[in-house]
């Protein structure tokens, strides 16, 4: 799994410096970190998808955005694309048909749901989201692109926690572009 830098040292501070960091949210000793100023920020929020619309041109088929703050990304970066955005759901909010996969999180199990319809065989799918942390998320959507007969071929994410090893809970040789690590 590759670890090189691939963003700019620009758009790297321009992240940086519109994240918010929470000390104890949700929980007491859990440091949040928001990215609501940098998409409640035109400028900064349009830098960041021009940057991925350049990095992504001309090599992926669609966008699937994870819930929910993955749609946020996902949806301009498809549009500027002109590719179409799958939703990775969480269980029961997508009408069916779904299919769906359950998966271990850091205290408890949850299940990802993504209607098979939406995906053509042989697609090339970017996953996208705002945090990797341990990976579960992230793998379901993988599991279920791959069960709908798509190709995922990358995660992009604005956040990875190196400390939480989400690449290594992956599992496969996949490209993971974080813009920040912590």
């Amino acid at each position: 799994m590759s670890k090189e830098a691939i963003f700019s040292p620009e758009i790297v501070e321009l992240v940086r410096s519109h994240v918010r960091e929470v000390e104890d949210f949700p929980a007491r000793g859990v440091l949040f970190r928001d990215i609501t100023p940098l998409i409640a920020d035109a400028a900064a929020f349009a830098a960041l998808i021009d940057i991925l619309v350049e990095r992504y041109r001309g090599k992926i088929d669609a966008v699937a955005g994870l819930e929910s703050r993955g749609f946020i990304l996902a949806a301009p970066l498809a549009v500027a694309l002109g590719v179409g955005m799958l939703t990775v759901r969480k269980a029961g909010r997508l009408p069916g048909p779904v299919v769906g996969i359950d998966y271990d999180l850091e205290y408890g199990s949850a299940r990802m749901e993504l209607q098979p319809f939406t995906v053509k065989d042989g697609m090339r799918v970017l996953v996208i989201d705002d945090v990797l942390a341990t990976g579960g998320t992230a793998g379901a959507a993988f599991d279920l692109i791959e069960q709908a007969g798509g190709d995922p071929i990358g995660l992009c994410v604005l956040l990875e926690l190196v400390d939480l090893g989400g690449r290594d809970y992956l599992g496969r040789d996949v490209k993971v572009d974080a813009v920040l690590q912590y």
